[in-house]
């Protein structure tokens, strides 16, 4: 066996991870999560993760109340912190039975299921070593009920884990095109490598976009990545755009009605700098179409 069949042979055991909560975004996690395990022939694990801060796995209110008389105030409390803790393991659950159902109704093969007590950041850095992509809803559960506009642990989950996180909206549709943020960096060209050993863009018209002065140090650059794509089959265009990163990319995207956004994260360059901070939430909060994060 060729050091490329071992490499895919690899490939083929890691998931793709969906983040299942009982948010709006859970039904198109499923969807998006069986379509990509479909396109890049992985098996598919759902996962629900009982936050820590919201669901402590033990609780200790020593000091918090007082001895004597109000000793079985403490109890009481105990008990209920439990029984709710209880609820929210038979509720994840419900989820991730619901969830398998859709996902095999989808054509998705039979999901490994995977219930965590711990932070979603810690969790998925935990199970990276098994993990090829981490699906995640732009809303979650928690930034819905504090009328948050993204997901309050995107961020953290980003600068966390070192695998693709695939990012969707509430509603899905099947992609059809996508478009990779591209600045010519060493970090770039390992997207390009990583893009071209996924079968998950094959097929389908990929855009490879610059945004910065149409030099020819920037032509070249662009027509060695497509160079590296070509020899895999995939229908590639390239394009230049001078302006604010987010405008433009936006402005492109919705010119050629692209359905998803591939990015590395942070780094140096426009593009890479523009995800720290304020500006990437700006950036969530903006996306109407699945965006694709790569670290």
């Amino acid at each position: 066996m060729t050091i490329e069949e071992h490499k895919r042979e690899a490939l083929q055991t890691l998931h793709v991870v969906a983040c299942i909560d009982g948010s709006e975004a859970a039904l198109a996690v499923c969807d998006y999560s069986a379509w990509a395990s479909r396109r890049m022939e992985a098996p598919l694990m759902l996962l629900h993760v009982l936050d820590e801060e919201k669901y402590p796995a033990r609780t200790d209110m020593s000091g918090n109340i007082g001895l004597g008389s109000r000793e079985h105030l403490q109890e009481e409390l105990v008990n209920l912190d439990q029984e709710r803790n209880k609820l929210a393991l038979k509720h994840g659950h419900l989820l991730l039975d619901e969830a398998e159902q859709r996902v095999m109704a989808a054509g998705a093969e039979k999901p490994a299921k995977r219930q965590r007590h711990d932070d979603l950041a810690g969790s998925l850095v935990d199970l990276e070593p098994e993990s090829r992509l981490f699906v995640m809803g732009l809303h979650g559960e928690s930034s819905a009920a504090a009328g948050r506009h993204v997901g309050s642990q995107l961020e953290t989950v980003i600068r966390s884990v070192h695998r693709p996180v695939f990012l969707v909206p509430d509603d899905f549709t099947p992609p059809r095109s996508a478009m990779l943020a591209f600045d010519g960096s060493p970090t770039a060209f390992r997207s390009i490598e990583l893009l071209a050993g996924t079968p998950v863009f094959s097929g389908m018209p990929l855009h490879l976009v610059m945004i910065g002065s149409d030099t020819d140090e920037h032509r070249a650059q662009l027509e060695r990545a497509k160079a590296a794509l070509d020899s895999h089959g995939m229908d590639i265009h390239m394009a230049i755009r001078d302006g604010d990163v987010e405008q433009a990319l936006h402005a492109y995207q919705e010119e050629h009605d692209i359905d998803v956004l591939i990015m590395g994260a942070y780094g140096h360059s426009r593009i890479r700098q523009f995800l720290v901070g304020s500006t990437t939430t700006k950036m969530l909060e903006t996306a109407k179409k699945p965006l694709v994060i790569l670290r």
